[in-house]
């Protein structure tokens, strides 16, 4: 029904290597769940019944398949079957967190570990998503809980290196990995993890000996190369780091990280064109990789490219209006250019995002002095003098990096640079505009046939005046949010039972108007819900409740139609993740209109008047309010439909945005995950956007 386009904050995330782990932790889930959705053993107590074992067979056969969205519908149903089974709400948080939905996750490991508190799968799991949040006290404590349970289960070992890793407990790790290997000493993964630690804490030597164990182990696994290449860039043996490079893009053709650091390399010996056609590779797959757009934009304007520079750097503050690298440099390649203006406004920018900025002032002065106001130049030229004796006088390391002149701050940034840290939101940013629709507005439409098929356990809304509303039609009618396409049988029966009575009623003129608006024709539909309107107060008794339905269809047809002026004009209603948007004038931004939605409203509300307990209504009205900019209304009414049918997923849904909009991620993500959880498929999309670090 409406865009919603959403622009992710950029705030910071964990580095590269936590990201390397956090995939081999994934890989132990995977490997879990291969081997224990499929093993009698490790299911526990075999049930009796056998509408609870189909549904447990199809939900594990869909969790070792990676069909996750499919495993959780069949453990909702046995959540339903049997509320005190440790192992359904076990399985469905696999389920769950392999889909991005880390909060929905912790929930169900949460409850099996309530249901049986000495489940050490459930420990064991829940320690590895509150460690995703960084919640590593919590972390080490549940995966404690799980090692005095189990001490002999060797894979505890390995995720409580992961958790000590993370939390820059890297004496630990080692001694975990340690531990691990023992008994697993054919595993590649754990040479990787007990590498990295060694890296960490500065025993290059050993990183590397782990790095070769892992690559022997695995010849085939670009990942060893790659990690083997950044310690051999680290000591400028940059023969050997491109050597490890080519080895890891010859196994995976598609692994960016490789090409980007590669492109680091290259850069330093001074191979810019080689350097480039990597950065651009990346940028084949990762359009709003952030970080790849700002080394190329500087790259070519080492070049001479500067328009192109521009753009570049355009674009990395299109995706983070708050970087201060991209505001100083863009402002440098103006200088080259000879706009010194936009510099001054980008020097500007800077200094006001980071006040301790010595360079800035210094830049500043400069281009202050190009413009002639030369008392300006020097008050920022004492002012970088007095910021760079500070600095050195207090030696602040991180808070005062910025007024260290002695840095070069026009150089390529490495994926874990301090900088590429401190001023993108992480290494791999993908972050850009989205384009996320709400869930649409709920209407009733022709369907042909009414489906009488009654599946275990289905949670459909039931409501007497809608069922007997719905039965007095000679064809199927029936209320939907989604594309209903009737087909011509179906339409020429509609048409007979419009047009073929002698004597109308309120329903065949509503009839009708289904039928003007199948045919595209509504401006004539919206002219007979009126007629039933009118006709539905004059008869009466059931019939003047049946008005509700009318108007509901007429509020979502006026909606409809604003829509779809609002498409011709190319200027369709979006709400704005950050208010910020783009960052300077050169920046097109986009022109958008508001549309009235009040007629809309009104039949939704008159709709409520007449049947207040329709959460359909409730529902479009959250949608109405939502597309009106009236987000706390939204919110209120997505509220009403959910209380009066606790399944409504699009409710959750398109509350879980518009919370998200207003900056409460907390709720708006929980009500995503529960979306998710009943049958919302788009809410994963969004979960993993939005929703996979809590401290996003």
């Amino acid at each position: 029904m409406c865009r919603v386009c959403f622009l992710q904050d950029a705030k910071i995330n964990k580095n590269r290597q936590e990201q390397e782990i956090n995939l081999l932790m994934h890989r132990v889930i995977r490997i879990f769940v291969a081997v224990c959705v499929l093993s009698i053993a490790c299911i526990g107590d075999l049930w009796a019944q056998y509408d609870k074992d189909v549904f447990y067979f199809r939900g594990r056969r869909a969790l070792a398949d990676g069909k996750y969205a499919q495993a959780i519908e069949n453990f909702n149903v046995l959540t339903q079957l049997d509320t005190a089974d440790y192992w359904t709400f076990f399985f469905r948080g696999i389920a769950k967190y392999n889909l991005g939905d880390i909060r929905g996750a912790r929930q169900d490991f949460d409850r099996s570990v309530h249901i049986n508190p000495i489940f050490t799968s459930g420990y064991h799991y829940r320690g590895i998503t509150e460690s995703r949040y960084g919640n590593y006290d919590q972390a080490l404590a549940d995966l404690q809980k799980a090692i005095d349970l189990r001490p002999g289960e060797i894979g505890l070992y390995f995720s409580r290196g992961v958790t000590y890793f993370l939390s820059q407990q890297f004496d630990n790790a080692v001694s975990d990995f340690d531990k691990y290997i023992r008994k697993e000493p054919k595993d590649p993964s754990a040479y990787l993890n007990r590498g990295a630690s060694y890296l960490f804490l500065g025993d290059t030597l050993k990183a590397v000996s782990d790095y070769n164990k892992a690559i022997r182990l695995d010849r085939f696994d670009p990942e060893g190369y790659v990690r083997r290449g950044r310690v051999y860039a680290s000591q400028n043996k940059y023969d050997l780091a491109i050597a490890d490079m080519d080895k890891a893009i010859e196994l995976d053709t598609t692994n960016t990280f490789a090409y980007f650091n590669r492109a680091i390399m290259y850069y330093e010996q001074e191979r810019y064109n080689e350097a480039m056609k990597d950065l651009n590779r990346v940028l084949r797959d990762e359009p709003g990789n952030a970080l790849t757009l700002y080394n190329r934009g500087l790259i070519n304007a080492q070049l001479g490219a500067y328009e192109d520079a521009l753009d570049d750097m355009d674009r990395v503050l299109n995706i983070n209006p708050e970087n201060v690298l991209a505001y100083f440099n863009r402002a440098s390649i103006f200088i080259e250019m000879g706009l010194y203006r936009n510099a001054l406004e980008d020097y500007d920018k800077t200094i006001e995002l980071y006040p301790d900025f010595a360079k800035a002032y210094m830049n500043r002065a400069y281009v202050k002095s190009l413009l002639g106001d030369m008392k300006a130049s020097k008050s920022d030229y004492e002012t970088a003098q007095k910021k760079v004796r500070e600095y050195r006088e207090k030696n602040i390391s991180d808070a005062g990096s910025f007024a260290d002149t002695t840095k070069k701050y026009s150089s390529l940034l490495s994926l874990d640079a301090e900088f590429a840290k401190k001023d993108f939101n992480d290494e791999l940013l993908q972050h850009r505009d989205i384009d996320i629709r709400l869930r649409p507005l709920y209407r009733f439409a022709v369907t042909g046939q009414k489906d009488d098929t009654n599946y275990a356990l289905e949670r459909g809304y039931e409501n007497s005046l809608i069922n007997r509303f719905e039965a007095g039609f000679p064809v199927g009618v029936e209320v939907t949010n989604e594309t209903v396409h009737p087909d011509v049988e179906v339409l020429e029966a509609v048409e007979d039972a419009a047009y073929g009575q002698t004597v109308q009623s309120a329903q065949t003129i509503f009839l009708r108007a289904l039928n003007e608006y199948n045919e595209k024709q509504f401006n004539s539909s919206l002219n007979y819900y009126g007629k039933a309107i009118d006709m539905s107060r004059e008869q009466g008794d059931i019939s003047r409740m049946y008005e509700a339905f009318y108007r509901m269809n007429r509020g979502a047809l006026r909606a409809e139609m604003i829509e779809f002026i609002a498409s011709i004009e190319s200027n369709v209603q979006v709400l704005s993740m950050d208010d910020a948007g783009t960052t300077r004038a050169r920046v097109k931004d986009q022109i958008t209109r508001s549309y009235d939605y009040t007629d809309a409203i009104e039949d939704m509300k008159a709709a409520a008047a007449i049947v207040d307990d329709m959460p359909y209504v409730y529902y479009n009205l959250g949608n109405l309010y939502c597309l009106s900019s009236e987000h706390i209304n939204s919110i209120d009414n997505y509220t009403k439909a959910i209380e009066l049918y606790p399944y409504m997923g699009d409710a959750y849904f398109n509350r879980g945005l518009v919370l998200i909009y207003l900056k409460d991620k907390e709720k708006g993500c929980i009500d995503l995950s529960r979306a998710g959880e009943l049958g919302v498929q788009d809410a994963y999309g969004v979960i993993k956007k939005y929703c996979e670090d809590e401290n996003n």
